[in-house]
């Protein structure tokens, strides 16, 4: 199996597993499947971190070594995955959550995401 973490989900991955769903964290920690972590979402982590709210204690470092500490592969941002995101429909304007969409149309991998408004662009789109 190979699954790409949206960031949210990547952040309870590594800082809440208790708000995933035990299958997910089983997949998760399962030596069978590919975790894949996006670039763009340490992009994002550190744009919420550089605005210093209190709520977001995130460093973009700190969750980018712990992702590859846990095993995590990072996905880095390539030209064909920004190209790819002009052939996408305009289901959703967030900028990270487009490009997130044609990283795992592309790996080909499902996307974990708790954001309901990614479903109608593929069935790789994985709720949790």
């Amino acid at each position: 199996m190979v699954l790409l973490l949206d960031t949210h989900v990547l952040l309870w991955g590594l800082d809440a597993p208790e708000r995933l769903p035990r299958e997910i964290v089983g997949q998760l920690e399962s030596p069978e499947t590919t975790v894949y972590f996006s670039a763009a979402s340490i992009w994002e982590i550190a744009i919420k971190a550089s605005l210093g709210k209190i709520d977001f204690p995130y460093s973009p470092e700190a969750i980018a070594q712990a992702a590859r500490d846990t095993g995590f592969v990072e996905l880095p941002v390539r030209a064909e995955h920004g190209a790819k995101v002009a052939q996408l429909p305009l289901h959703h304007r967030d900028p990270f959550d487009r490009l997130l969409i044609a990283q795992s149309l592309l790996l080909p991998a499902q996307l974990l995401t708790a954001d309901a408004a990614l479903v109608p662009y593929t069935e790789l789109v994985r709720l949790v």
